[in-house]
Parts: C-alpha cells; sequence; structure tokens
C-alpha cells in the first residue's frame, strides 16, 4: 500500500483553527497522512493571540532531521517559523534532504495584527528559504511586506508576483482574500503568465487559518502526485467551502470548517446516484 505523506513546519494554534492544528485536518480531509515540526507554541483563541513560545532551532532541527531519517514526505509546507535563527535551521535541513515540493506559507502577522515572524527574520526568508520553493503562497499584506509595495491595482498586484518570483520560488500564488470586490480571485504566476482562480466573496469574520488551510490543501495536491494547477484548484474549491459553511464558534474570527469539502463532495456523489 503506498502512502502519501506530507510535512507541515509550523506553529500550534491552540485555538485549533489555524497553523500545525489546521495543517494536519486538512492533510487528513484529502487523504494525505500528515506530520509536522512544530517552531513555537502560541497561545490563541478566535479573539487574538496571547502570547507566543517558539522552541530552539536546535529542537527544529531535530525534529526535521527524524523525519528525515525515516519517513521522507512527498511534499512540505511552511507557516510560522519565527524568527532567522528557525529560518535557517528549516532552509539547511529542506535543502540536505532534497525536498523538492515544498510550498512556503509566508506567515508574518496573525488576523488580529499580532506578529508571527520578526522583522529582521524577512531578510533570512527571503535569502535562504525563497529559493528553494515550488510554491509561495502570499496574502497581500504578506507580499506589502516582502516587495515593499502598496498593493492597490489589479497591476500592483502582478507586478509584486514579478518581484516575488524573482526571489527564487518557482511559482507565485498571490492569494486575493484581502482585496475587495464580488470576486475572490487568487493569481498563479509561474515566470511567463498569469492564471487566475477565482470564487464568490463570502463576507463574513470566521476566516482564521484561512491561510494555513490553502496552502496545506495545495500541499496535499503536490504529495498527492497533482499537476499545479489542479493542485491550486482543489485547494480553492476546498477553502471557498470551508469559508461558505461556518462553523460559527468563537466571539472573534472563527476557524474555517475543514469537513466541509469532504462533506460537499460526498453530498455530490450521492445525489448522482
Amino acid at each position: 500500500m503506498n502512502i502519501t505523506k506530507a510535512l507541515t513546519i509550523a506553529g500550534s494554534d491552540s485555538s485549533g483553527g489555524a497553523g500545525i492544528q489546521a495543517d494536519l485536518k486538512t492533510f487528513q480531509e484529502l487523504g494525505v497522512y500528515g506530520m509536522s515540526a512544530l517552531t513555537a507554541a502560541t497561545a490563541q483563541n478566535t479573539l487574538g493571540v496571547q502570547a507566543v513560545f517558539p522552541l530552539t532551532p536546535e529542537a527544529v532541527g531535530s525534529q526535521l532531521d527524524s523525519i528525515g531519517a525515516d519517513l521522507t514526505p512527498d511534499a512540505v509546507k511552511t507557516g510560522m517559523l519565527y524568527s532567522a535563527e528557525i529560518i535557517a535551521v528549516t532552509a539547511d535541513r529542506i535543502a540536505r534532504y532534497g525536498w523538492s515540493k515544498l510550498v512556503i506559507d509566508p506567515v508574518m502577522v496573525a488576523k488580529g495584527g499580532a506578529p508571527l515572524l520578526k522583522p529582521d527574520a524577512v531578510h533570512t526568508l527571503i535569502r535562504d528559504l525563497l529559493p528553494l520553493a515550488r510554491i509561495i503562497t502570499p496574502n497581500l499584506p504578506e507580499a506589502e511586506m516582502l516587495t515593499g509595495m502598496k498593493l492597490l491595482r489589479a497591476e500592483d498586484i502582478r507586478e509584486a508576483a514579478r518581484r516575488i518570483h524573482a526571489m527564487g520560488p518557482e511559482l507565485v500564488i498571490m492569494k486575493g482574500g484581502h482585496a475587495s470586490g464580488a470576486v475572490a480571485r487568487d493569481l498563479l504566476y509561474d515566470g511567463a503568465a498569469f492564471t487566475a482562480f477565482d470564487g464568490p466573496r463570502i463576507h463574513t469574520v470566521h476566516t482564521h487559518g484561512t491561510g494555513c488551510t490553502y496552502s496545506a490543501a495545495v500541499t496535499a495536491g503536490l504529495a498527492s502526485g497533482l499537476a499545479v494547477t489542479e493542485a491550486v484548484r482543489v485547494a480553492k474549491d476546498f477553502i471557498q467551502a470551508a469559508i461558505e459553511n461556518s462553523l460559527g464558534i468563537g466571539a472573534g474570527h472563527g476557524p474555517t470548517n475543514h469537513f466541509a469539502y469532504r462533506l460537499k463532495a460526498a453530498k455530490i456523489g450521492g445525489d448522482m446516484e
């Protein structure tokens, strides 16, 4: 039996909506065996992040060595890396073990505004990790931090994608959740052309963990052997269902519904029988 495996290198979210927890739920829902290397523990809920407790670079490296020695992942994603030192050890192990299907979610700021990446770590992220990436999935605020641009127009977003692509990743997905308009458009840029993935914009406060979930779905698709465009299409459908079918829990920015994509697919299949 061939078991498809994916590894997430990210922080823990005690509320379960983002980070390691969201990634592992997404992997499971998409039929991929999930593994994790923890970079930090956070105390957070739907109202915000109350505290961050980073692990040492040595602890992160040791986890990655354990995975590399025994359970080679078919794809890898990074989320919250927090510091330049953790980024450096993560990049070192990814290169050492030849993990080529790497998806980078450049987590920088929490939904409520709490910083999840130290300011001095952005340069290390660009220098050490981006050149190793198959795909990077910035939202618009993250793209602004990476490029120093203000993304006010559609052409600004395209130009930012070009600049981020020049930093080394093979492909760039510019997520459109922070834009305006009736359509939420994600743009995939391969260095030559743009491909749009559209979905209706859902006006809701329950969007905690959308970035983690989306990038984890892309990672699961790559691990399963899907072509990039198909992996992105599945990820778009997965996050669309997760947002549309809100769980409605918590007093603030509630989590998305990781069950929704599977249940929707089961319902459609049942209706066709």
